[in-house]
């Protein structure tokens, strides 16, 4: 048996048990039980979903809106897909333990998936050093095993989880992994989180691109502020920072895995998690091929299409030398 560590517990949210449990709870009461144009939640069929990793202080409200539009109903493996911000991967990465832990308790690894996986040849393994240091994943397993915990009662087993690290994959890459990943996202037994957090603006991010009130939806008018440029009146930073992310919003929900790519390109907005979306994005197009596109379906989405439910930033923008990073939640019904 080979456990990864919960190794960010007690800096980027709590390691006590107690506590760490009635913050989630206090978390995920505050959504709405119904949101309009959605309905009850959580959505039959919701077996994808998109969610921040920041520590929980700043992300863990908007987290909840995803975790809480989760059905676990059918659920007997959980894939979670994240991005690698330590080390530089072109590929994707699995996990070599058995377990993680939680300061909740331990989630299972389903160790004959990652085998298959594996056989691929694909993916590469990840250190324990790698997998320990990795946050992306772990700050998604408290809400897994929390909702795992209300689903699975005693004596149930938890449905396991396949732990995928993604690196900064090429377009063609995304669509291979997406074609490996369709089949495994088409069995409503399994699903499907993506961690990711959106804009990550300020210098200290390399990132101060502004989009002009007059062409907020056009990125060809867009430009980098520096301390001799200072932004319209009529259009705060946070506002631009806001009209950068519903752009790529709206390219995610689009479905089109390439307008999603297009738009990052045009914007370069710095969402961290672009290459698990664009993965599960590639694989979702592969499972609506068969299907009558844009039909309607129950919950207010479409058929394999992400729907966001709430978005949020961690400081409001005013001057160049802020810096702030966004969080989106987001399901798609399957």
């Amino acid at each position: 048996m080979l456990e990864r560590e919960a190794s960010h517990a007690g800096s980027w949210y709590s390691d006590h048990k107690a506590t760490l449990s009635r913050q989630l709870d206090e978390w995920l009461s505050q959504v709405p039980d119904t949101i309009e144009g959605v309905g009850s939640l959580p959505p039959p069929g919701s077996r994808a979903i998109i969610a921040p990793h920041a520590g929980y202080a700043y992300s863990g409200p908007a987290a909840a809106w995803a975790y809480k539009s989760l059905d676990l109903s059918k659920a007997k493996r959980i894939f979670l897909l994240g991005p690698s911000h330590h080390t530089y991967l072109p590929t994707c990465a699995l996990s070599q333990c058995t377990h993680y832990s939680t300061p909740l308790g331990p989630l299972p690894l389903d160790e004959p998936t990652i085998t298959t996986l594996r056989s691929t040849t694909k993916f590469d393994t990840m250190t324990l050093a790698t997998d320990e240091a990795e946050h992306s994943l772990e700050m998604h397993l408290p809400y897994i095993h929390k909702l795992l915990s209300a689903s699975f009662p005693p004596p149930a087993s938890f449905p396991p989880l396949v732990p995928i690290l993604v690196g900064s994959t090429s377009p063609a890459a995304e669509k291979d992994y997406g074609a490996i990943l369709a089949p495994y996202l088409a069995d409503e037994a399994n699903v499907f989180v993506v961690s990711s957090d959106f804009c990550h603006w300020g210098s200290r991010f390399g990132y101060t691109f502004y989009l002009p009130s007059s062409n907020s939806d056009d990125p060809a008018s867009g430009f980098s502020l520096d301390r001799k440029t200072q932004p319209e009146r009529s259009m705060p930073i946070h506002e631009s920072i806001g009209a950068l992310d519903r752009l790529a919003m709206s390219a995610v929900e689009s479905g089109d895995h390439d307008a999603f790519l297009a738009c990052l390109r045009r914007t370069g907005n710095t969402v961290c998690g672009r290459h698990p979306i664009g993965i599960v994005m590639a694989a979702l197009e592969r499972l609506r091929d068969g299907e009558v596109a844009g039909e309607e379906e129950e919950g207010g989405g479409r058929q394999g299409r992400f729907k966001f439910v709430r978005y949020e930033r961690s400081s409001e923008c005013t001057k160049v030398n802020d810096s702030s990073v966004s969080y989106a939640s987001a399901f798609a019904i399957l």
